[in-house]
């Protein structure tokens, strides 16, 4: 009996546990995070006290589509953040597998390209399991809700990472385009396209 009890609350537990690590997609409730900068502070949401959402952007240093994408990002940043949705740029890699995407060499490539957005270390990779982030880049918008970060769109920044003036669909742009406006967001997911996370070796 002890036995079929502990077999039970084992599989209770692997339940729970892969509910809890289901990727986020548009409707979900996301969770706050509190990571460090590249100036060394820790950055949580909850300190945005007058943005109406996010522009949530797994990132990273090395990765050749980041690169690509990486004006873009920026642009999305000055365009939305007086608008109250700035871009939060996360790196989830291990640094142990991408040397490249260690905490100083964030700090360097930050002050190099003077980024005006958030650029924080997930180094526990806790929150990209939490958002079930699975490339860089990997796309959440956020919108404040009734006190909550509702998610509105989750993957591409947009349909062409190769050449940025030959894209003719910009989900990013437009889904926060449309939450300004308080309408529905038209495309609300997408696959995300890059490289995929360098995830801790167990």
């Amino acid at each position: 009996m002890k036995k079929s009890i502990l077999l039970s609350t084992a599989g209770l537990l692997v339940a729970l546990l892969t509910v809890a690590n289901e990727p986020y997609k548009a409707g979900d409730t996301a969770s706050d995070f509190n990571l460090r900068n590249v100036e060394g502070k820790m950055i949580s949401l909850s300190q945005f006290n007058d943005a109406k959402g996010f522009i949530v952007v797994f990132y990273c240093n090395t990765c050749p589509v980041v690169h690509k994408y990486e004006q873009r990002v920026i642009d999305l940043h000055r365009e939305f953040s007086s608008k109250g949705f700035p871009v939060i740029a996360i790196n989830p890699n291990d640094r142990n597998v991408s040397p490249g995407d260690s905490y100083e060499e964030m700090q360097k490539l930050a002050k190099s390209k003077n980024y005006q957005f958030q650029y924080l270390y997930d180094e526990s990779q806790e929150v990209a399991r939490k958002y079930g982030a699975t490339n860089t880049p990997h796309v959440y918008v956020l919108s404040k809700k009734s006190g909550n970060l509702k998610v509105e769109y989750v993957g591409a920044i947009d349909n062409n990472a190769d050449d940025a003036s030959a894209a003719d669909k910009h989900y990013v742009a437009d889904a926060v385009n449309k939450l300004l406006k308080g309408e529905q967001v038209p495309v609300a997911g997408t696959k995300a396209v890059g490289c995929t996370i360098k995830w801790k070796k167990v």
